[in-house]
């Protein structure tokens, strides 16, 4: 499978000098107003109550959780990844609007951890969706996890944070791993190609083999027929 290929961002010059001001106005309120959702995947999880309660108190840098992905920016994975939990955690990521941050926690996001040896469990999770920042340990404390919002804070406010893009620009190689793993009729509700001409970030890595291999498979998705397995007993008179 071939690797990611690094495209080239070339920053065109803006005529007005008000621009380069109001784009960094814009990053900072948005580094400074932060939802995370708390994808609860391991152990690392244990470490967020009293990363947001008083004597840490991660709302006092405009971070505070959130319980959708549709109103969240940080999708926060804590611990080991089993290949099940996986699928769920791609579909959250999809349905995250952008621009949207991933941070994995634990060692067992960045090689597996003490799973690296099970068959049942991801290794990496950047090789299925774009990662910002990791914050190593077994487990971190509630410092490091502040430390490490607060590196990506300073990231986002400086124009740095973009590895969102890279998940259109480099579908295909995403999409490739993710079939790898669940099978060639893997499939979400999210049309991410569609999403890549929305922003302007198609690219050559964002069709390929993989998204032909999708096209082939792919089918409308359809409401789950709800039917009772047995008929319903009249009341005794």
């Amino acid at each position: 499978m071939s690797s990611i290929k690094q495209i080239p961002v070339v920053e065109t010059k803006r005529t007005n000098p008000l621009a380069r001001v109001f784009d960094d106005l814009v990053r900072f309120c948005r580094s400074r107003s932060l939802f995370i959702l708390h994808y609860c995947t391991g152990c690392g999880a244990i470490e967020l109550p009293p990363a947001m309660t008083s004597r840490f108190d991660m709302e006092r840098l405009g971070i505070q959780p959130m319980v959708s992905p549709r109103q969240a920016d940080i999708l926060l994975i804590t611990g080991y990844v089993s290949i099940k939990t996986l699928k769920r955690v791609i579909l959250t990521y999809e349905q995250m609007g952008s621009p949207k941050y991933v941070i994995g926690i634990c060692s067992c996001t960045v090689n597996g951890g003490m799973y690296w040896q099970s068959y049942a469990t991801a290794k990496k999770l950047d090789e299925y969706m774009p990662v910002d920042l990791y914050i190593a340990g077994c487990m971190p404390r509630p410092e490091a996890v502040i430390t490490g919002l607060q590196q990506l804070m300073d990231r986002i406010h400086s124009g740095q944070a973009n590895s969102w893009e890279d998940y259109y620009r480099n579908y295909d190689y995403y999409l490739g791993n993710q079939q790898k793993l669940f099978g060639e009729n893997w499939q979400t509700p999210t049309d991410v190609i569609t999403e890549a001409k929305h922003y302007d970030l198609l690219s050559e890595g964002t069709l390929g083999d993989h998204t032909r291999l999708l096209e082939q498979h792919q089918k409308p998705l359809e409401a789950l027929d709800m039917r009772l397995g047995h008929e319903l007993k009249e009341p005794r008179k």
